[in-house]
């Protein structure tokens, strides 16, 4: 099921023009941008888009205009995780790595400590309004988020098309606090207390 739901919305999410991209992305980073929790963060790690993913360019932009600490993931294979790296300039630090993703070059890695971040904007391939997440199978997320010994706030970033009235979530599954898509901000509290 989780096979089928991934291929379903990625092939959705590559279907998309670039200009549904662009106009989609404007709007959820517009939503994001007048979060409380966004407003209040000092440190922001941000994913960098892959793949027809809401594209996250002008949150980081943003973040590094308003002062904030812009941090983006960095995967690692042995063992798998996510280590979170400082960014300062994104056409300078970046380059392709794991997966094909934009990541900081070797030269370019300013490790941060994951418990000075408070908000963590994540992507994935499909949510539910109660938080639960697909992602793409590897658990990089799911690790990082569990290993927070602080609670910052877990928002995903997704289009309307990724959210379903429920995602089967496993035991190693972490679910997010927010989604926010194109149409609005879902608290998944809410729908958590009422489950």
């Amino acid at each position: 099921m989780k096979k089928e739901i991934r291929r379903q919305i990625i092939s959705q999410r590559l279907a998309l023009s670039p200009g549904e991209v662009i106009l989609k992305s404007e709007k959820i980073s517009n939503l994001i941008i007048g979060l409380p929790e966004w407003r209040h963060a000092l440190t922001v790690m941000v994913y960098l888009a892959f793949r027809q993913e809401v594209d996250t360019a002008s949150l980081i932009s943003q973040a590094l205009a308003a002062g904030k600490q812009a941090v983006v993931p960095v995967c690692l294979e042995n063992p798998r995780r996510l280590l979170a790296s400082r960014l300062l300039n994104t056409e300078e630090d970046l380059a392709p790595g794991a997966w094909g993703i934009l990541e900081p070059k070797p030269e370019s890695l300013r490790p941060v400590d994951p418990a000075e971040i408070d908000l963590v904007l994540v992507p994935g391939v499909a949510f539910d309004r109660s938080g639960n997440r697909l992602g793409y199978g590897a658990g990089y997320y799911d690790r990082f988020l569990r290993s927070l010994t602080h609670r910052a706030k877990a928002v995903a970033l997704a289009y309307q098309l990724q959210v379903f009235e429920h995602i089967e979530a496993d035991e190693h599954d972490f679910p997010v606090d927010f989604v926010v898509t194109e149409e609005g901000v879902i608290d998944c509290s809410i729908f958590r207390r009422n489950s």
